[in-house]
């Protein structure tokens, strides 16, 4: 551990584990449902390898996770005393949602969001056998720009090249406004209107799409009035 804060409250000695960088965001990952190394780099696309792997180590050693498995096929999974820290990560996502000030353009990443929209896939409402939906986000750097979401009845992939199959939706945009959508700032419905927002293809597709996701777990959380909010800058 790095910090070490020579205090025997509880609430100091758990943080002398969890708050060095990047740890609350691996268990984050972890209570979102990735156990395995490259899908906690999907989740986490800013941290380096080399700093995931000291963490993970960290973590194991602490009790938090467990490996398991040998060779190619080694998942981690939050132990008992991880999967304590899954309301802690909800609290802190409710309270970030709630008084947080707004988005920087460096806070904003193509990657991560498509990785939580895939993960978000309601089966149920999207259409049987495949369906591949491509992302145009007119704000990012053209070799970032375009991205593809394969869904099946029973998984999601996410491609950061032309996967080679026909595609069923287009959905174009700022990524700032369909990050504000997938967080609950912003309503399908309005960004449609307002034309910061365009979905193509069939018709029934354009118009069910948005209900083949649930938002962000966090999108739901009430946010305070206007007269409430001094929103905390970062």
């Amino acid at each position: 551990m790095g910090t070490t804060y020579h205090q025997f409250c509880p609430v100091a000695k758990a943080m002398e584990l969890l708050d060095e960088r990047w740890t609350m965001l691996v268990v984050r990952e972890m209570v979102a449902g990735s156990s395995r190394f490259n899908e906690l780099r999907r989740g986490l696309p800013r941290m380096s390898p080399t700093l995931l792997s000291r963490r993970l180590t960290q973590l194991t050693r602490a009790g938090v996770v467990r490996r398991v498995g040998d060779g190619a096929d080694v998942r981690y999974v939050l132990t008992p005393a991880g999967q304590e820290l899954a309301p802690v990560v909800q609290a802190l996502g409710a309270w970030g949602i709630r008084w947080i000030g707004e988005l920087g353009d460096e806070d904003l990443d193509p990657k991560l969001l498509l990785w939580d929209m895939h993960r978000n896939v309601d089966h149920s409402a999207a259409p049987s056998g495949r369906t591949v939906v491509q992302f145009s986000f007119t704000d990012v750097p053209a070799k970032a720009r375009h991205w593809w979401l394969v869904i099946t009845s029973d998984d999601a992939d996410v491609c950061d090249a032309d996967p080679g199959f026909d595609v069923g939706v287009s959905v174009t945009a700022r990524l700032r406004v369909l990050t504000q959508i997938w967080r609950g700032d912003l309503r399908w419905p309005d960004a449609l209107r307002s034309g910061d927002l365009d979905i193509a293809g069939q018709a029934s597709l354009r118009k069910a799409f948005p209900q083949w996701f649930s938002l962000s777990g966090f999108a739901s959380v009430p946010r305070p009035r206007l007269d409430e909010r001094d929103p905390i800058s970062v």
